[in-house]
């Protein structure tokens, strides 16, 4: 059994531990679980200070109804990603010889999951959309492009490489995308369109300040500051080029992706191939775009 210490101090430290093994993002989750766990321990239990006197009820059990109160309400998966966050780590650190009881936290608490169906831009807005996208010869404009063509995630856009066109043949080139938000690398082809697109977006990155090349690591957008002050950069410019194409309803990079998605089902596109294209590993995902459009098609019926 390991020497007492605070629960805030273990909780931590296991946090810091996955630094070795974590994404930087996957990283900030644990820590923000864990602070938003332990402010809400603080608050309603400031006697508890050792994990042998952590008890499921009533911490756990009024951490869990603090969740559901919360306002705004928060989304189902973001409560379920909470618990499973926090249960992983508190498993941690039972394994590692600290007295906690088993059992805190349990299959049934986890909400039930949402199940939505994408939301793609209609067909006339998502055509004005790239007609006014195309007009304006800036990185973040063919940044946006290149999400509607390809249906990569924007933060999958974020992190292209510099080289992540490739020639695979002699007449077909692919997008190698990397890394991304299920850790797996894909290779999307890409048609002449979207070739220009990436040999534009690498002539621009010549034009900016040599300061922000050096910040850009060899990606293929550069970043002048920093890839959360791009990230928002891009959502300006999306949101400025949506109400000049008079879209209607919230437009996201994420709408861009649903639209390419539903673009390749209208095709005919099989759904194998489209979930390799969209890079999901549940085929169960790929299969909402199907059945959003037989809901479109019955809905004009």
């Amino acid at each position: 059994m390991k020497p007492s210490q605070s629960l805030d101090r273990i909780l931590e430290a296991q946090v810091e531990r996955l630094a070795t093994i974590c994404r930087p993002r996957s990283l900030n989750e644990y820590r923000y679980s864990v602070r938003g766990f332990l402010a809400y321990l603080h608050a309603n239990f400031p006697r508890l200070h050792k994990t042998s006197q952590l008890r499921r009820d009533p911490h756990l059990l009024g951490w869990f109804r603090s969740l559901c109160e919360r306002r705004p309400p928060l989304r189902n998966a973001t409560r379920e990603k909470r618990l499973t966050l926090l249960r992983r780590l508190l498993r941690d650190i039972s394994n590692n010889g600290y007295p906690i009881p088993s059992d805190l936290i349990r299959r049934e608490d986890f909400p039930v999951r949402d199940h939505y169906l994408p939301r793609p831009l209609p067909p006339e807005e998502d055509l004005r959309l790239q007609q006014q996208l195309r007009l304006t010869d800036t990185l973040e404009a063919h940044a946006l492009r290149l999400i509607r063509t390809t249906g990569i995630r924007v933060g999958e856009c974020l992190d292209l490489p510099l080289d992540c066109l490739q020639q695979v043949s002699g007449q077909q080139a692919a997008l190698r995308v990397p890394l991304g938000k299920l850790h797996s690398e894909r290779w999307v082809p890409v048609d002449d369109e979207t070739r220009r697109l990436v040999v534009r977006l690498v002539q621009l990155r010549a034009l900016v300040p040599s300061s922000c090349l050096a910040k850009s690591q060899g990606f293929l957008l550069a970043r002048c500051t920093s890839r959360g002050a791009l990230y928002r950069r891009l959502l300006q410019v999306l949101d400025a080029h949506a109400r000049r194409a008079v879209c209607t309803g919230k437009v996201t990079p994420h709408r861009l992706r649903h639209s390419f998605a539903t673009e390749m089902v209208r095709l005919g596109v099989s759904l194998p191939a489209l979930m390799q294209l969209l890079g999901h590993k549940n085929i169960h995902m790929t299969l909402r775009y199907y059945l959003q459009l037989v809901n479109m098609c019955s809905e004009v019926s």
